[in-house]
């Protein structure tokens, strides 16, 4: 049997994973959407997604010739396993029209197809997709994103912008009309989604879709393996320097399960920022390696931490200097870099030419940054890397 499964049961054999009862589960219910999808979608899998525009646009296809199979929503603590089983699910799944994307990207991208629709044409509308007249974004950008993915995998799903919660529910319900097939993470039960947000009333459509159409999963079990690998490891090294580069390079490692000896092949990417792109040199199972330089030395702002601070559970940062009252911008930038990354509860892994309390000791700001020297302590304690990953 090739599928999930079988990847499964020789991680348990080879030692990597402990028993347990809702992995298990959890990846069994993977085997069988894996089964599921052997003889789907409808439209050529082997089609390209330009071919499938084309296709649609031709026979204006939207999807719904076929029923989906149920999706699975994985909702659990931190480190319980749930994108290591998304791991295994998506590299073997049988669609080619397929994609894995961390929630809050895929929505930036359908706030600007909606954007970019709202300031088309009538005509440019209809070739988009809408009928003639219609105005709505909704059924358009759906169906440009069911004609390229048949699969979507969503790495944790969580809502903490008014205006995703408002766009949710109808969203879904089209690409569940045009046949794309969606397993999620989560930090949170599917109630638990936008909890105390403003106006929450307007998600509730969104998790009620989620209880009926996708099977939810829980993953909490006894072993977290994320804390499991941190511990031992230094969280901030001093000074900076090949000691502390190599210590950092070794964690980055431990933390992805790849290999120490094929750093090279360790891929970039980029995170879209209100219509710009933010580099990111190193990136992988969502741990990402930042230099101070890149971040704080650069006109960056609260927009471009924030997409970090929800895209990455966890940041290398290197080269954090001993700032002077000369520096007073780039320790304003640090400082709002490392409140995105506190509130987020992202793990910050850090080397540095100071402790904490002597980073930026005097100049404009220096009262404010002892806010920061708090936060950088409590982000090496125990409690704080037992936290799961996400702000609402």
């Amino acid at each position: 049997m090739n599928g999930p499964i079988a990847e499964y049961e020789a991680l348990l054999k080879a030692g990597e994973l402990k028993p347990d009862a809702d992995q298990r589960h959890a990846a069994e219910r993977l085997q069988q959407l894996h089964e599921d999808l052997q003889s789907y979608p409808s439209v050529p899998s082997t089609a390209t997604r330009v071919k499938r525009w084309r296709l649609a646009k031709l026979f204006n296809w939207s999807g719904r010739d076929a029923k989906a199979p149920r999706g699975v929503y994985l909702w659990g603590g931190v480190g319980r396993g749930k994108s290591m089983l998304m791991d295994l699910f998506f590299a073997n799944a049988p669609v080619k029209a397929k994609r894995r994307v961390h929630f809050h990207q895929f929505m930036l991208e359908v706030h600007e197809e909606i954007h970019t629709f709202r300031h088309m044409e009538p005509s440019e509308k209809i070739a988009y997709g809408a009928t003639a007249g219609a105005d709505d974004p909704i059924p358009p950008v759906a169906r440009k994103i069911a004609i390229q993915a048949t699969l979507l995998c969503f790495d944790e799903l969580q809502v903490a912008d008014v205006a995703d919660a408002g766009i949710l529910g109808r969203l879904f319900e089209e690409l569940l009309a045009r046949g794309v097939v969606v397993v999620a993470t989560s930090n949170r039960v599917p109630q638990d989604l936008y909890k105390d947000g403003l106006n929450r009333s307007i998600i509730l459509p969104f998790i009620a879709l989620i209880e009926r159409e996708w099977d939810v999963l829980p993953l909490n079990g006894p072993t977290d393996y994320r804390l499991e690998r941190l511990s031992g490891v230094d969280i901030y090294h001093m000074p900076n320097g090949d000691d502390a580069t190599a210590k950092l390079r070794e964690a980055f490692f431990r933390l992805t399960d790849h290999s120490v000896d094929d750093a090279q092949s360790v891929p970039s990417e980029t995170l879209g920022v209100h219509g710009r792109e933010l580099f990111v040199p190193k990136s992988l199972k969502g741990v990402s390696v930042f230099s101070f330089k890149r971040l704080c030395m650069n006109p960056l702002g609260a927009a471009d931490y924030l997409a970090i601070a929800r895209h990455y559970h966890t940041v290398i940062l290197v080269g954090v200097p001993k700032m002077t009252k000369a520096q007073r911008n780039e320790a304003k930038r640090f400082v709002t870099l490392i409140d995105a990354l506190y509130e987020h509860r992202v793990k910050l892994l850090i080397a540095a030419d100071a402790p904490p309390q002597e980073l930026y000791p005097a100049g404009d700001g220096a009262f404010e940054f002892e806010r920061t020297v708090s936060r950088l302590m409590e982000m090496q304690s125990q409690d704080y890397l037992a936290l799961g990953h996400g702000g609402l």
